[in-house]
């Protein structure tokens, strides 16, 4: 197959520059997607939150938090027009002790620096809390209005199919194996054949440092992956509280999270995730983590990773986190701290896990906004973890611009399906 730009993964990232490429510009656009369906993985394995950016530090997340921010409005206005589930049901932020607390105040100003309103924040008391959600017991909350439950794996179909019918193409079940570029066209081999394309995004999620590394790109990076696992709630808990609930991380420096309390669009109730570190952007059973162990541990040992090996907080956390997904009775308790009346004997079924990845640089810390590596006829994506999903839309319409400055793409259409493109774009732009 030939195109002019060949993007590598249909997750909602890739899904979403799948749309707004085909209809802004006049480039034939080809998805390669190496699962049998789009949004196959962390996609659709997530809380399912179009996420409110108070939680988002605006100097060191700031891409996230602008598109974050935007994408609010874009994701309500999409499932609206094609009747699918946006329920605006709000958050509460809770705090256990004074750090926590404080924690709270310096959300409650990036949530300002990030365009929330002050009427879409209240900062509260214990007391003011219980009034509102009687089940749950802290010192203090944020309370956000600005947040909803979705279902990101029927938004992203629905945005392929406005993608294919915009003129993209989409091969799945077929995985970029090897990318040779020479005189300005790049020869993909895959398992389905050889794709010719004139330029690659690569937005491969869990594989995008593996598919940077094939291309010579991004080679000071690597990433170690975090599966996160949830339980499904007894249906004595579905009016436990009307919003879901989340705490304070205790180490904010790394992407380990307390469990939450999630009420999702269709009423189910969880807990999770936690996050367990694997060995592969698949990682959900042992035998692909012991398959992928060797391969993996070799390139963190020679990495900036090699770091998070030897440092003892980490290995802590680690730890903490193996155990809350061999014991359910771990895992909820760490809710039942502010959710007192919930008990672990009432979750009996997991819910589905999910893979996430985050990169570490070469001098072991982790990375904490998205990466955009440009290389040889291609972009690459990096980095594009929470609140990926929520910002999808405007995240893709800022790499669109990006790639008009590199002379790749004429963004030639004003309107891109009920969006003005120009006007997302200069929206997004500021960050």
């Amino acid at each position: 197959m030939k195109s002019d730009i060949t993007i590598i993964g249909a997750g909602i990232l890739g899904t979403s520059l799948a749309y707004i490429l085909s209809q802004a510009t006049e480039k034939k656009v080809l998805v390669l997607e190496q699962a049998p369906e789009v949004a196959y993985h962390t996609s659709r394995r997530n809380t399912g939150k179009v996420h409110a950016p108070f939680l988002y530090d605006p100097q060191k997340k700031r891409l996230f938090a602008r598109a974050a921010a935007l994408g609010f409005e874009m994701w309500e206005t999409f499932a609206r027009q094609k009747g699918l589930p946006f329920k605006r049901d709000g958050v509460l932020e809770v705090s256990l002790d004074e750090a926590g607390t404080k924690r709270l105040e310096k959300y409650m100003s990036w949530g300002e620096q990030n365009g929330l309103e002050k009427g879409e924040m209240k900062f509260l008391d214990g007391k003011e809390v219980s009034k509102l959600e009687p089940e749950v017991k802290c010192e203090h909350a944020i309370l956000c209005t600005k947040d909803a439950s979705v279902d990101y794996g029927l938004l992203t179909k629905s945005l392929m199919a406005d993608a294919e019918s915009s003129g993209a193409s989409l091969l799945l079940d077929t995985a970029a194996l090897d990318i040779d570029v020479s005189q300005d066209r790049v020869h993909i081999r895959t398992s389905s054949g050889t794709v010719e394309t004139g330029y690659v995004i690569n937005a491969a999620g869990g594989m995008s440092i593996d598919i940077s590394h094939m291309m010579g790109i991004a080679k000071d990076l690597t990433d170690i992956h975090f599966r996160g696992e949830y339980w499904q709630a007894d249906e004595i808990y579905s009016n436990l509280t009307r919003v879901s609930v989340y705490s304070v991380p205790r180490y904010s420096e790394y992407p380990f999270l307390d469990p939450h309390w999630i009420v999702r669009h269709d009423g189910r109730c969880e807990v999770g995730p936690n996050a367990v570190p694997v060995f592969s952007p698949y990682g959900y059973t042992f035998a692909e983590n012991a398959r992928e162990f060797p391969a993996k541990l070799a390139e963190m040992l020679s990495s900036g990773a090699a770091k998070m090996l030897f440092d003892p907080q980490f290995l802590s956390l680690a730890a903490g986190e193996f155990l809350s997904s061999v014991s359910k009775t771990v895992m909820i308790n760490r809710v039942k701290e502010f959710l007192p009346r919930i008990d672990p004997s009432r979750f009996h079924t997991r819910g589905t896990a999910g893979v996430r990845a985050s990169v570490i640089d070469s001098s072991g810390a982790f990375v904490p906004d998205a990466i955009i590596r440009d290389g040889p006829s291609s972009t690459h994506i990096l980095n594009y973890n929470s609140p990926g999903a929520t910002g999808a839309l405007p995240f893709a319409a800022h790499i669109a611009r990006h790639l008009q400055e590199l002379g790749k793409i004429t963004i030639s259409k004003k309107q891109c399906g009920p969006w003005d493109i120009g006007r997302v774009i200069e929206s997004v732009s500021q960050a």
